[in-house]
C-alpha cells in the first residue's frame, strides 16, 4: 500500500512536468478567458525536431488574414527565385513610315507590382518611361496615329478574387492585381471641407486618374469634431466610385487613397501625356478589354518589340509585402507563382491566368513538395478574402518545408518582430529587449480576426508556430494581451520554468 501510495505520489510532479511554460500558459490563461471562451483559437508550436510545444485545435482550419503573405511569399521564394524580376515590355503592331506609326503602341506588362509604385523599391516612373520613350525615338516613331494601349493579358480580366468582400474594394488596401497594374491600382483625391456644416465638401481627383473613371460626391460637411467620415464604393465591372458620409468643417484638408480597378488605361494616359509633353501625340488611348469590343487585337506573340524594363528583385518586393503587409504585392505574387507553375507543367506559355488556375497548380506543387495540404484553403495571395481556411499544422508544416530551403536565410529576414519596423512594432512594447529579437512573425487582422505566424529563435532553437484567433466578440485591443502573453512564453521557451 505504501509503494502504490509513494509511485503515485512521483507522477504528479511528473504530470506537472509534461506541461511546458507555454501550454501551462494556453490552459490557464487562455482557455479560461471569458473573452476567449466563445472564440475559436487554433495553436500549434513545433520545435527543430517536430515535437509539440503546444498546441490548441492545431488541426482546424481558420481565417488568416494577412499572415497568409507568409505562404504567399514562401512559394514566391521558391517558384520564382530572390533574384525574379517582374518586366514590362513596350511593342507596336502596323507600320512606320517616314516617322509616322501607323498602328498602335503597346504597353505590355508582365505584372510588375512597383510600376509607378510610390514605395521606395520601385523606380521613379519618369526614369522608366525615358527609358520607353527612347526606344520609341530610336524606333523612328515620331508620332502615333493608333493608339497606346494598356496591355494585361497574362492574367485573367478579373482584377480582384471573387471572395473579397464588396466593402474592401474601394479603398487602397482592397486594390487588385492586374497583368499591368500602375502606381498600385491606386488613385488619389484632396479632400476638404465646404464653408458651412451641410454644404458639399471638395474631392478633387489627383493623377494618375484612370480616363475611364467617373466618380460621385455625396459627402457632405459636417459639425466640428466629425472628422472624416467618408466612404468609398467602386465596382469592378463599372467605372464609377461614389464617395458618401461627411467630412468635419474643421478637419484639415487631407488625401484619400483609394483602388482602381483600370490600372492598364490609366499607365497608357499617363504614358500618352508624358509623350505628348515630348512631341510625340497619339490619337487616343485604351486597353486590350475595350479593342476586343471592336476588333481583333493581335496576338502579343505578333507584336514588334522595342523596349523592355524591370521590377526590383522579388526578394525586395517580398521585404516591402511582409513588413507593411501590402495586399497588393502579395497578389501580384500569388498569380505569377501560379503562372510559373502551370508554364512549367505544360511548357508552354500561359496567358490570362485566373485565380483558380494559380490555386490549383499551388497546391499541386505542395503536394509535389511533400506539403500536405489537409487545412489548407488559399483563396488569394493577401489572406483578405473571407474564404482562406489554413490550420496551425499547415502553417507549421510550409515553414518546416521553408526552413529546408536554400532561400530560408532570406525569407526569414523579411519577417517583421516586435521593437522593429513593421506591423509588429509594438507588439511586446515593455518585454525584453533581446526577447523581442528572437521573434520572426507576421501578423493579421480582419473584422473579429487576430493572428500571428512565424518563427521563434528560442534556447533550443528554431520553433515554428501559428496562433489563429477567430470570432471574438470584443475588441481586439482585449483579447490582443492575451496573444503577446502567448508570443512572450513561447519566447521564453527553454528558459528555466
Amino acid at each position: 500500500m505504501k509503494l502504490r501510495l509513494l509511485t503515485l505520489l512521483m507522477l504528479i510532479p511528473l504530470t506537472g512536468m509534461g506541461q511546458n511554460r507555454v501550454q501551462n500558459y494556453i490552459n490557464q490563461q487562455m482557455k479560461s478567458d471569458s473573452l476567449l471562451i466563445n472564440a475559436v483559437v487554433g495553436i500549434l508550436a513545433v520545435d527543430p525536431a517536430g515535437n509539440e510545444i503546444a498546441s490548441w485545435n492545431p488541426d482546424m482550419p481558420l481565417l488568416t488574414a494577412s499572415t497568409m503573405k507568409t505562404i504567399t511569399t514562401g512559394l514566391g521564394y521558391e517558384v520564382l527565385g530572390p533574384d525574379y524580376r517582374f518586366s514590362t515590355r513596350i511593342a507596336y503592331d502596323g507600320k512606320i513610315e517616314k516617322g509616322i506609326l501607323h498602328g498602335n503602341l503597346y504597353i505590355v506588362g508582365g505584372a510588375d507590382p512597383t510600376l509607378g509604385s510610390r514605395d521606395t523599391i520601385a523606380e521613379p516612373i519618369d526614369t522608366v518611361f525615358a527609358v520607353w520613350a527612347q526606344a520609341i525615338k530610336k524606333a523612328g516613331i515620331r508620332r502615333i496615329e493608333g493608339r497606346i494601349v494598356g496591355d494585361d493579358r497574362i492574367y485573367e480580366e478579373e482584377n480582384i478574387p471573387s471572395s473579397w468582400s464588396y466593402g474592401n474594394i474601394g479603398y487602397d488596401y482592397g486594390s487588385g492585381t492586374s497583368g499591368l497594374s500602375f502606381c498600385e491600382n491606386l488613385t488619389y483625391f484632396q479632400i476638404y471641407a465646404g464653408a458651412e456644416v451641410g454644404d458639399p465638401a471638395v474631392i478633387t481627383p489627383l493623377g494618375p486618374f484612370s480616363p475611364y473613371m467617373t466618380f460621385i460626391n455625396e459627402v457632405t460637411t459636417g459639425p466640428k469634431g466629425d472628422g472624416d467620415g467618408t466612404e468609398y464604393y467602386a465596382s469592378s465591372i463599372t467605372p464609377i466610385g461614389k464617395f458618401v458620409g461627411t467630412y468635419g468643417i474643421d478637419a484639415k484638408p487631407r488625401t484619400l487613397v483609394q483602388s482602381n480597378k483600370y490600372g492598364p488605361a490609366t499607365c497608357a494616359s499617363e504614358f500618352a501625356a508624358y509623350l505628348r509633353e515630348r512631341g510625340v501625340g497619339c490619337k487616343g488611348v485604351g486597353d486590350i478589354r475595350s479593342m476586343r469590343s471592336e476588333y481583333a487585337v493581335p496576338a502579343q506573340k505578333d507584336l514588334v518589340y522595342i523596349a523592355e524594363t524591370f521590377s526590383p528583385e522579388l526578394r525586395r518586393i517580398v521585404k516591402v509585402t511582409n513588413t507593411i503587409s501590402n495586399n497588393f504585392f502579395a497578389e501580384t505574387i500569388f498569380k505569377m507563382v501560379g503562372k510559373t507553375l502551370i508554364e512549367r507543367k505544360t511548357g508552354e506559355e500561359c496567358m490570362e491566368v485566373s485565380y483558380g488556375q494559380a490555386q490549383r497548380a499551388i497546391k499541386e506543387y505542395l503536394k509535389e513538395r511533400g506539403v500536405s495540404t489537409y487545412g489548407y484553403t488559399q483563396e488569394d495571395g493577401s489572406g483578405l478574402s473571407r474564404q482562406n481556411y489554413v490550420s496551425p499544422r499547415f502553417f507549421t508544416n510550409f515553414y518546416s518545408m521553408m526552413k529546408d530551403s536554400d532561400n530560408f536565410k532570406e525569407y526569414l529576414s523579411s519577417f517583421p518582430g516586435p521593437g522593429r519596423p513593421g506591423t509588429l512594432q509594438t507588439v511586446l512594447r515593455n518585454a525584453d529587449p533581446d526577447l523581442k529579437k528572437t521573434i520572426y512573425a507576421k501578423s493579421g487582422s480582419l473584422s473579429s480576426v487576430r493572428c500571428y505566424a512565424g518563427y521563434v529563435d528560442s534556447k533550443r532553437g528554431l520553433i515554428r508556430f501559428a496562433i489563429l484567433v477567430n470570432n471574438y466578440d470584443c475588441p481586439t485591443s482585449k483579447v490582443q494581451p492575451k496573444i503577446e502573453g502567448f508570443l512572450e512564453e513561447l519566447a521564453k521557451y527553454g528558459d528555466k520554468q
